[in-house]
């Protein structure tokens, strides 16, 4: 049971920034190496990095949005996108995102998924009070 589950965890990624737009190589990898699942949400802060967002994990009543995919190759999927988020030991301590697991809350209940989160202070940066990375590039 508790592989099972651990199998399901690692098929699901939630997405919130550059990865979701077309024009990104590594969007494109994705969109070509997953099926899209829906949207979804988790409660906490997103703020403009630069040249693309960060998402912290905060309880309380601001929410990150995004879309969930389903990975077809999970573990080599994952490799290629840690690599795009500077996530593990080969990079830079501590790592800029970190990936984590979280309920992300869809239109039909709650999906574990992984996520990458923003690992470093974020009080030099601007919050999208919204929480939605392709609204705040439209605006």
């Amino acid at each position: 049971m508790i592989f099972a589950e651990l199998f399901i965890l690692m098929e699901r990624l939630f997405i919130y920034g550059t990865l979701l737009q077309s024009d990104n190589t590594f969007g494109r990898h994705l969109k070509n190496n997953s099926k899209y699942l829906g949207k979804g949400h988790f409660r906490g802060k997103l703020y403009n990095i630069g040249e693309y967002p960060g998402a912290i994990y905060l309880p309380g009543d601001s929410f990150v949005f995004g879309s969930i995919v389903l990975l077809n190759e999970p573990e080599e999927t994952l490799k290629v996108m840690d690599e795009y988020e500077g996530y593990g030991d080969k990079h830079t301590q501590p790592n800029e995102f970190i990936r984590q697991t979280l309920d992300i809350e869809t239109d039909t209940g709650f999906m574990k998924c992984w996520v990458y989160l923003y690992n470093l202070p974020v009080n030099q940066f601007q919050e999208i009070t919204k929480g939605n990375y392709i609204d705040f590039l439209a605006e």
